[in-house]
């Protein structure tokens, strides 16, 4: 399957390696800058590979290439713009998160897709976790029972060197703050293990340390779920001095789950009513990881593959993109007006948020 690349940032190295995992064809690569293609390539030893191409157009690229696969990993505020054009020109797509910074154009990604039968990814590779996969296996079996209430809770740090690295990173129309960039998986996470059905959110931003941001640090927040729990959100890049943890727990009348580790990767606490033998095998898993990424990125694109080849929706599809979005607009929605935000949200972007912490 010809593949393609579009943006060599910080997360394009979890991309190639998921592409040669699953032996694609990497037809070309993208970025504006030139650099920082050479330096992709010369991490994953593709250097020398003369069939990859460099573009420093995506649509020149698209255009030559006629790729059946794309990566988007370019700076989120780009993210809708290249969908929108690639899945009109027929090219099934990875996304990365968040999928859009506004709910409009979300909305379109998926209505196009839909439209021009191409599969759309959006890219939370937490999902396929060791740890989160049992999670979820115990929700889809009831094995909670009625749900109760569940948190996630995203503990991380970046500095300024993190937000000197690229100028858009931390401004309201290219990025958001610590909830849309570094919060998005757990959220996530959250609202898909408690039933994805949302009534309404309270949210409360700030902006404690970053002043030399736009957006916040610390986000906060309360989800009433349309099938009576409840959740709630904590997520920062303020804790010192370094990544914490990205914890998320589910609580029911016949279970209590805690998911652990930086990256929602281990099993930390594990107790069911009716304990089985796997059961005590999940007590203290733990996968080990390279980096808060996780090991994702590789199933996620077997799967994207797989739903190519025999025509199915992708296991993480653009609703679930736009489900974790919607989450955190709303968060920054109820900030901006100080009352909760009732569900399902519209019209409303993160650049409505210019200025709120002035």
């Amino acid at each position: 399957m010809k593949y393609v690349l579009i943006g060599c940032g910080r997360i394009a190295t979890n991309h190639i390696k998921a592409a040669v995992n699953n032996n694609l064809e990497i037809a070309a690569v993208c970025d504006i800058f030139p650099e920082k293609m050479e330096e992709l390539l010369i991490k994953h030893e593709l250097e020398n590979n003369r069939s990859i191409k460099r573009y420093t157009d995506y649509t020149e690229m698209v255009e030559e290439i006629n790729p059946e696969l794309a990566s988007i990993a370019t700076e989120s505020g780009s993210h809708a713009e290249i969908a929108l054009n690639l899945i009109d020109k027929g090219v099934n797509l990875i996304i990365e998160k968040p999928m859009a910074m506004s709910i409009e154009d979300a909305d379109k990604i998926i209505a196009l897709s839909e439209e021009k039968g191409v599969k759309v990814s959006a890219c939370h590779q937490n999902r396929f976790n060791v740890a989160i996969q049992e999670l979820r296996k115990a929700v889809e079996t009831s094995r909670f029972g009625k749900l109760s209430h569940g948190s996630i809770h995203v503990r991380w740090n970046r500095n300024k060197d993190y937000y000197d690295q690229a100028k858009w990173r931390g401004t309201w129309k290219e990025d958001g703050g610590a909830l849309m960039n570094q919060c998005i998986h757990g959220i996530d996470l959250l609202r898909w293990m408690m039933g994805d059905e949302i009534e309404e959110v309270y949210g409360v931003t700030r902006q404690q340390f970053h002043h030399y941001l736009e957006a916040e640090d610390v986000g906060m927040a309360v989800i009433k779920f349309k099938n009576g729990a409840v959740g709630t959100i904590e997520g920062t890049t303020n804790v010192y001095p370094r990544n914490l943890e990205e914890t998320l727990y589910i609580f029911g009348e016949r279970g209590t789950v805690k998911i652990g580790g930086t990256s929602t990767n281990n099993i930390d606490v594990w107790n069911f009513s009716d304990e089985t033998e796997e059961d005590t095998k999940n007590k203290g898993l733990e996968e080990e990881t390279s980096n808060v990424y996780g090991n994702g990125h590789t199933s996620l694109f077997a799967d994207v593959i797989n739903a190519i080849e025999n025509d199915r929706r992708p296991y993480v599809d653009a609703v679930a993109g736009r489900n974790a979005v919607e989450v955190i607009l709303a968060i920054y929605k109820s900030q901006k007006y100080g009352q909760p935000v009732k569900f399902p949200l519209e019209k409303f972007s993160s650049i409505d948020m210019k200025g709120e912490f002035k």
